[in-house]
């Protein structure tokens, strides 16, 4: 097995959602979901970005989103803002679980920082874990927060989910669409971009408008990354990137993440997981020609999304590592967008 480092999962959100069962959700499994730690171990999964996400408090959106998503051409409204007030308990709380999978782990998962310590998991056979808020609820607007999240393990963050916040706006899941779909970067945005910069925390563009990515490509000096996006030239989906984005991505030293929910996949846009490798491949092969083989890896966002029955859950990654092989995927190349391209990116963006 060739080990998987990836930039994208929502399985704080479970754990969350399910605090009384959290030691079933993560050590012994449930058989539910797409990750916990026997099937990471079983499916080569080396670590990732685990995301700390604000869900929304309208309980019916997620089955209209759900429905929507079957039948496109769709184009569904956000939900309204959360404010830090709100936000921080929640954020708190799943930071708070990061914590305890490592506590409860006996060794086999660590949360981490540098990319030495990454490096020092991956020979060991450690499962790693960078700490990623998607979305910057829980931030308020004189970003103290930022920093007592940064002491806690903070490396990455994004401005925004979908949602707005008070730092820019993002994406609505709609499809076909195109990622301008409203403002940028607020100035309280841009002074996160620059606080950001300084504490050498990486900043993910995957959700916000075709604006905002330009704002922060002109306010930041770090390179450009979007941890669970795929190729709009092949799915013209709102969440997907624009070859002009993945140029800028490229000329940075940026990364991309394929995400692998199958909405974004698909080229009809739609979200049934009944599909083959095909579309997968196509946007491999097309991000591979806009970025170069430096700058693309994984970004699957398991528990966030409807994943391709070929990969079901994280135990059946490395049947998307195959199915790259056997495309033509060298082992050379096969080692970059497993991992290596990751771990490239985050020693230039935290230097260390």
């Amino acid at each position: 097995m060739i080990p998987v480092f990836d930039g994208h999962n929502d399985l704080l959100l479970r754990l969350h959602n399910a605090p009384e069962k959290r030691a079933e959700i993560w050590l012994t499994g449930e058989d539910k979901g797409h990750l916990d730690l026997p099937r990471m171990k079983a499916g080569g999964f080396a670590g990732g970005f685990f995301a700390i996400y604000i869900p929304s408090p309208h309980k019916d959106y997620g089955t209209d989103y759900m429905a929507a998503m079957e039948n496109p051409p769709f184009r569904l409204p956000l939900p309204d803002l959360i404010d830090h007030h709100a936000a921080q308990p929640v954020a708190l709380s799943m930071a708070g679980h990061l914590r305890w999978m490592e506590r409860a782990s006996d060794g086999a998962f660590k949360v981490c920082t540098t990319v030495a310590e990454l490096r020092d998991c991956l020979t060991k056979g450690v499962i790693s874990g960078i700490m990623h808020m998607e979305g910057a609820e829980a931030i308020g607007p004189d970003l103290d927060a930022l920093y007592l999240y940064y002491d806690m393990g903070l490396r990455s963050i994004g401005p925004v989910w979908s949602r707005p916040t008070v730092f820019g706006h993002g994406v609505p899941f709609a499809f076909p669409s195109s990622p301008d779909t409203g403002d940028g970067l607020t100035d309280t945005g841009k002074a996160l971009v620059k606080a950001c910069n300084k504490l050498k925390i990486m900043i993910d563009l995957s959700h916000i408008t075709e604006k905002g990515f330009w704002d922060v490509a002109k306010h930041s000096d770090a390179p450009l990354v979007a941890t669970h996006s795929n190729a709009h030239a092949v799915t013209p989906s709102s969440r997907n990137l624009t070859d002009k984005q993945l140029a800028a991505i490229r000329e940075s030293g940026g990364m991309v993440g394929l995400n692998y929910a199958t909405s974004f996949l698909r080229r009809d846009g739609k979200q049934s997981a009944d599909m083959d490798w095909t579309d997968v491949l196509v946007h491999l092969d097309h991000l591979l020609e806009k970025l170069g083989e430096d700058h693309l890896g994984l970004g699957s966002d398991y528990d966030g999304a409807t994943i391709p029955q070929g990969i079901t859950d994280v135990a059946g990654q490395q049947n998307l590592v195959q199915a790259m092989r056997d495309h033509g995927y060298g082992d050379a190349l096969l080692h970059k967008i497993c991992h290596e391209n990751w771990f490239r990116l985050l020693g230039a963006t935290w230097g260390a």
